[in-house]
């Protein structure tokens, strides 16, 4: 039973790599994100790999790459609920910080430390600006 468990999880998670990633690649052109910085938030070690992604050969990704773009997701959509003009939330994510969180670094520089972790507080961050 643990096995069959096992296997339905994988197959559920197959089928949203493709999904993810061009929403990843969406936000990440209105980021204006460079390979390196998009390789550091997917947690990705081969250029190979994020061009290949890039031009839809997508087979599966990672639990962790997956867990990657949906903290991407929630920090694209926290940042344009706190600041609805476009121009000024993809602005914010390269802005030099004050809050204790950022120690005078913009959220990018947090979240392409190559750590999960570092996306997580920057969502948490925002979602708790939220309110």
């Amino acid at each position: 039973m643990a096995e069959a468990l096992h296997l339905d999880r994988a197959s559920s998670t197959n089928h949203l790599g493709g999904p993810a990633l061009r929403g990843f690649f969406n936000i990440a052109k209105q980021w204006e994100l460079s390979e390196v910085e998009q390789m550091a938030i997917l947690g990705l070690k081969s250029r190979s790999t994020l061009q290949s992604w890039k031009a839809g050969n997508v087979s599966k990704i990672s639990r962790d790459t997956l867990e990657r773009i949906s903290y991407v997701f929630g920090i694209f959509k926290a940042i344009n609920i706190l600041l609805p003009i476009p121009a000024r939330a993809n602005g914010w994510m390269r802005k030099p910080n004050k809050a204790p969180l950022f120690n005078g670094q913009s959220a990018l520089d947090r979240m392409t430390s190559g750590n999960v972790s570092d996306l997580y507080v920057v969502r948490q961050y925002l979602d708790a600006q939220r309110g």
